[in-house]
């Protein structure tokens, strides 16, 4: 079966009280969670894998980007915010009867993991085959980096294929549709929604 496989870990973990570190990994199993009801996503699996590590996986992989910010968003907008490295790769692989990634095997998982340990510097954001997708992550990467948590609020609404319409975004977080279409705009949203546009094309 062909997977996006997106592992990562909690940056500046040691930072963080165990509390803190908790709150990130349940924000990242409840966007996992979420994940799963989007159209086309017909399972995903969540894993933790170490004291600040993770992995996800989901069996709609041309969705591999928009998932990786949509993590980020979720713990920028977490309070208080933090953030996580993603290394992903596309590929095969083969996840256990029980959904127990720490048992899932193939390239994809191989790959994924590899990355994981070669991100260096400030990178957060990375894809495993080398080439154009990965110009794209370095970007969305250096964009990402950037979101304020005002802003990873409304990302996180309008981020997932079947997002919510900006003025329901706006209803749910209490602010005008105004404040949600310029943080948005703030955010590089627009220029991140094309770059999707077309890498999910099938």
């Amino acid at each position: 079966m062909t997977w996006a496989v997106l592992t990562g870990d909690v940056v500046h973990s040691s930072d963080l009280s165990q509390d803190g570190l908790e709150l990130a990994f349940d924000t990242l199993k409840d966007a996992a969670q979420d994940m799963a009801d989007w159209p086309s996503i017909g399972t995903t699996a969540f894993a933790r894998r170490g004291g600040d590590g993770w992995q996800i996986a989901l069996d709609h992989p041309a969705l591999h980007l928009r998932s990786a910010l949509f993590l980020q968003a979720r713990l920028a907008a977490q309070d208080p915010p933090c953030a996580t490295r993603i290394a992903v790769a596309t590929g095969a692989g083969s996840i256990p009867g029980d959904m127990d990634l720490n048992g899932a095997h193939g390239p994809a998982f191989t790959q994924s993991g590899r990355l994981l340990e070669a991100l260096s510097g400030r990178s957060r954001l990375g894809f495993a085959t080398p080439g154009p997708v990965g110009a794209v992550y370095a970007l969305a990467d250096h964009i990402a980096q950037g979101w304020t948590q005002a802003q990873a609020r409304s990302l996180a609404l309008v981020l997932p294929p079947d997002g919510r319409p900006r003025r329901d975004a706006a209803a749910q977080l209490g602010i005008s549709r105004q404040a949600v279409d310029q943080a948005l705009w703030a955010a590089g949203y627009p220029f991140i929604e094309a770059a999707l546009a077309q890498l999910e094309v099938k």
